[in-house]
């Protein structure tokens, strides 16, 4: 159902940014996630980014696999470049489309929820944590911001997708960082158990039926939204139930050290809380393509022989790493 377009009718009012786009000209199709999915709150302040920073869409390139989040490129910049690959290839993907067109612009959506696969844990999913059947969690979880901080990002951030006063800059200022800009969004997936003893739940229809294909219902929710202070923390209820506590770094917070952002990150995370912000920010990051000195323009800029430059060069190129 992604492929259901909006309506081309766009209102004349509508406020334009520095090349005359309204914000109707960075969204896609219409969403099919879960009414409150937190997805939809990120792809809003996706938009709301790129149109503030007058970033011509058919700049971009979207990649993405499977799942949930990975749906969402349908509902954002209709006119960018798209790639959908498989599980856990994006970041593959993007490297190679970046080493062939640098003037294109990435953006990595990682979401760790399997919530289109009826919800199995995923590799970030909170120790003691409990599944849709209520099972608990017994693996720790990789925490996306750290593995980032020990990948050599130089740009870490982490936000909540109810924050959009947050978010917005967060993403803004990812798009301008020149080098590996990591940002991790929160995002909470609107699930409900079958209650026990309904005729009418999964569990006794499954048993009592024989099975052809399995659908969910989820009720209607409202988007989970949040706002607090630098340096200070909040509460967070999910639609189940659950709360995640969420700290914003402080006015004074020093983003520069990568050790400190680390631990920082640990210690919150050993009082149960979430941190937000920007984390850290290298003063001395680099592209990929000036560590690497390439050409100027982009490799699909050089005429073909420049490229291909015959069997004579590849076999000298081949025997020199033999």
């Amino acid at each position: 159902m992604t492929y259901i377009p909006k309506p081309a009718v766009i209102y004349p009012g509508l406020e334009r940014n520095a090349i005359g786009l309204t914000r109707r000209d960075y969204e896609g199709s219409m969403t099919t996630l879960c009414a409150g999915c937190g997805h939809d709150s990120i792809t809003a302040a996706i938009v709301q980014a790129f149109w503030e920073m007058s970033i011509p869409p058919h700049r971009v390139a979207k990649l993405s696999g499977i799942g949930c989040s990975s749906k969402t490129p349908a509902y954002f910049l209709k006119e960018a470049h798209g790639f959908n690959g498989v599980h856990g290839r994006m970041p593959a993907l993007v490297t190679g489309a970046n080493a062939a067109n640098s003037e294109l612009i990435y953006m990595l959506e990682n979401n760790g929820v399997y919530g289109l696969t009826k919800g199995q844990f995923s590799a970030s999913a909170d120790r003691g944590s409990l599944s849709k059947k209520g099972e608990a969690n017994t693996m720790e979880s990789i925490d996306g911001c750290l593995l980032a901080l020990t990948l050599g990002a130089t740009f870490v951030a982490r936000s909540f997708s109810g924050d959009k006063a947050q978010l917005v800059p967060i993403l803004k200022a990812g798009l301008a960082h020149s080098g590996f800009a990591f940002v991790d969004v929160i995002s909470p997936c609107v699930t409900f158990n079958d209650h026990e003893g309904s005729t009418k739940s999964y569990a006794y229809t499954r048993e009592h039926n024989v099975e052809i294909v399995q659908a969910d219902f989820v009720p209607p929710a409202a988007a989970i939204t949040t706002q607090y202070d630098a340096g200070s923390a909040r509460n967070v209820m999910m639609h189940d139930g659950s709360w995640v506590r969420l700290r914003k770094v402080a006015e004074d917070y020093d983003p520069s050290d990568r050790d400190r952002a680390y631990a920082f990150i640990r210690d919150r995370q050993n009082d149960g809380e979430v941190v937000t912000g920007l984390l850290y920010l290298s003063g001395e990051s680099q592209d990929m393509h000036a560590q690497s000195e390439t050409i100027p323009s982009s490799l699909i800029s050089l005429p073909h022989e420049q490229l291909c430059p015959g069997n004579d060069e590849l076999q000298r190129m081949q025997t020199r790493f033999r």
